[in-house]
């Protein structure tokens, strides 16, 4: 078929922006030391940068070291800004009253407070999900740099994909 050069131009632009799969929009949650925090909408493939800057930005003097401005965001995910992760009250970490931790949504932070999972293995983790567009299986975790069977088996019951 042939069709006109203005018609495939327009046609294409949104494919583009969707990626051909998934939505368009994502829907994040901003929490922590930022001016306005709360529920933002951004396009796919934002990066917590463009989070930061939805929330009104970070609040002056907010130690941002862990945050990793670069990192492309994923649909549901919570982005805490200048909080520490701190174990659910009357609890330890992890317990059964939180459920399994989502490989899908988890901060580093969050991911770095399972466990035998550092700061490295956790971002190394964020950065497989960034990779691969998401943790299909619980078993995708074996295919992390860092995580070896006994490590795994310690995670796979508090995790999910």
């Amino acid at each position: 078929a042939v069709v006109p050069a203005g018609a495939a131009a327009s046609a294409g632009t949104p494919a583009l922006e969707g990626g051909g799969a998934g939505p368009a929009r994502i829907v994040i949650d901003v929490g922590g030391k930022v001016r306005d925090p709360g529920v933002r909408r951004l396009p796919a493939g934002s990066r917590v940068e463009d989070a930061l800057a939805a929330a009104g930005g970070v609040r002056p003097g907010t130690d941002t070291t862990g945050l990793n401005r670069a990192r492309v965001l994923v649909d549901g995910e919570q982005v805490l800004v200048g909080v520490t992760a701190q174990p659910p009250p009357g609890g330890a970490s992890g317990g059964p009253a939180a459920g399994p931790l989502s490989l899908g949504s988890a901060t580093v932070e969050q991911l770095d407070g399972l466990p035998g999972v550092g700061p490295v293995l956790a971002q190394h983790i964020v950065d497989f999900r960034t990779a691969r567009g998401g943790f299909r299986s619980v078993e995708e975790l074996r295919q992390v740099n860092g995580i070896g069977e006994r490590r795994f088996a310690d995670l796979r019951k508090l995790v999910r994909p």
